[in-house]
């Protein structure tokens, strides 16, 4: 398990609004037959921990599988959590049942990754937005109707177009109707889950301006989970990577990027390419080999030393016991943010 680790809080943002500490989310692998047994475990996440400030965006970023969509739903109750705490503004989540959550769902929603499934294609707009209003019994006929309105035009929408059904809009703009739906209950946080990976290119940008406008004008605090690293550098305050269902780094987003610690990182960054032809012919990529460990089965002692080039090439033999034998903690070795690695050392990335 990590320990949360303290990080500095910056101008502009304020307390901890969210605190999740050693979170863990298993899915139970059965046999199969007539009578069907637990033999084992999918660690989805496997002791997560983490602190989102007010006003706050932090990204979670990692390859598919590594159990950042799991850790967004967990901590919104969407699928219990096996273990572990989050505690929202002073209150507990996870021991909390269905009635019990529903009053908090207006403090933290959330805006999923496929604006063409998210969305009733059976409802029009306005019924999408209005819906939470009615079930959090928030709905004003003579004051309620406005506020959809506003709300679509907060999104960048015309208004006028809230009679229509979702399937006449474009991905783009079904994504804004995701978020205004997430709006109209007014959210302290929010949990974006992907919200432009399946977008064009060329409409991305907007949305994520649309975003940033957003938490600017209404405070909000978003966790924003990604794997579009140029992405996550724009928008976020400070950024999380997870391996593997575990955090192994966290720092502010422009110390990450210039100065990441652990071979993953460094090895993820290395692979973006840079706008300068001349750097990008002459620089060293940081290649991992290997596949992604079962999470079933994961690598005992450190999580990413079976595809780690550090651990391959430049460890001797003590070293790579160490790495084999026990976890690395998330925790600050001497440079400046927390790493999960023994042998945490800072890469400038070109």
């Amino acid at each position: 398990m990590t320990a949360p680790s303290t990080q500095t809080q910056r101008r502009g943002v304020g307390e901890v609004i969210l605190r999740v500490t050693d979170l863990v989310k298993y899915f139970p692998i059965m046999s199969s037959g007539v009578i069907r047994r637990h033999i084992g475990d999918i660690k989805a996440v496997d002791g997560v921990s983490f602190e989102l400030h007010r006003n706050e965006t932090l990204g979670l970023v990692g390859e598919s599988g590594c159990g950042k969509s799991t850790t967004g739903r967990a901590i919104l109750h969407l699928q219990p959590a096996t273990s572990g705490s989050v505690e929202f503004d002073g209150r507990e989540l996870t021991t909390l049942n269905q009635r019990q959550m529903r009053p908090l769902r207006r403090d933290i929603q959330i805006v999923f990754q496929d604006p063409y499934a998210s969305l009733n294609p059976r409802i029009p707009v306005n019924s999408i937005i209005a819906e939470a209003m009615h079930i959090h019994n928030l709905w004003e006929p003579k004051r309620s109707p406005a506020r959809i309105r506003e709300l679509l035009r907060l999104v960048g929408l015309n208004p006028e177009h809230g009679n229509r059904y979702p399937h006449e809009f474009s991905g783009g703009q079904r994504q804004r109707i995701g978020i205004a739906r997430a709006l109209a209950l007014e959210p302290k946080v929010m949990v974006l889950d992907e919200p432009v990976s399946a977008l064009d290119v060329s409409i991305q940008a907007g949305v994520i301006n649309l975003l940033e406008d957003l938490k600017d004008r209404l405070g909000l605090s978003y966790l924003f989970i990604a794997h579009d690293l140029s992405v996550v550098r724009h928008i976020s305050d400070r950024v999380a990577v997870m391996y593997l269902g575990k955090i192994v780094e966290i720092a502010e987003t422009d110390e990450l990027f210039d100065r990441p610690a652990h071979p993953y990182t460094q090895s993820l960054l290395s692979a973006i390419p840079l706008p300068d032809p001349a750097r990008e012919r002459v620089r060293e990529r940081i290649i991992i080999t290997g596949d992604v460990p079962s999470p079933a089965n994961p690598p005992s002692g450190c999580r990413f030393r079976t595809r780690c080039p550090k651990f391959a090439n430049e460890l001797n033999d003590a070293q790579r016991d160490q790495c084999i034998n026990v976890e690395p903690l998330l925790t600050d070795r001497g440079i400046g943010h927390p790493a999960a690695c023994h042998y945490a050392d800072v890469l400038e990335i070109l």
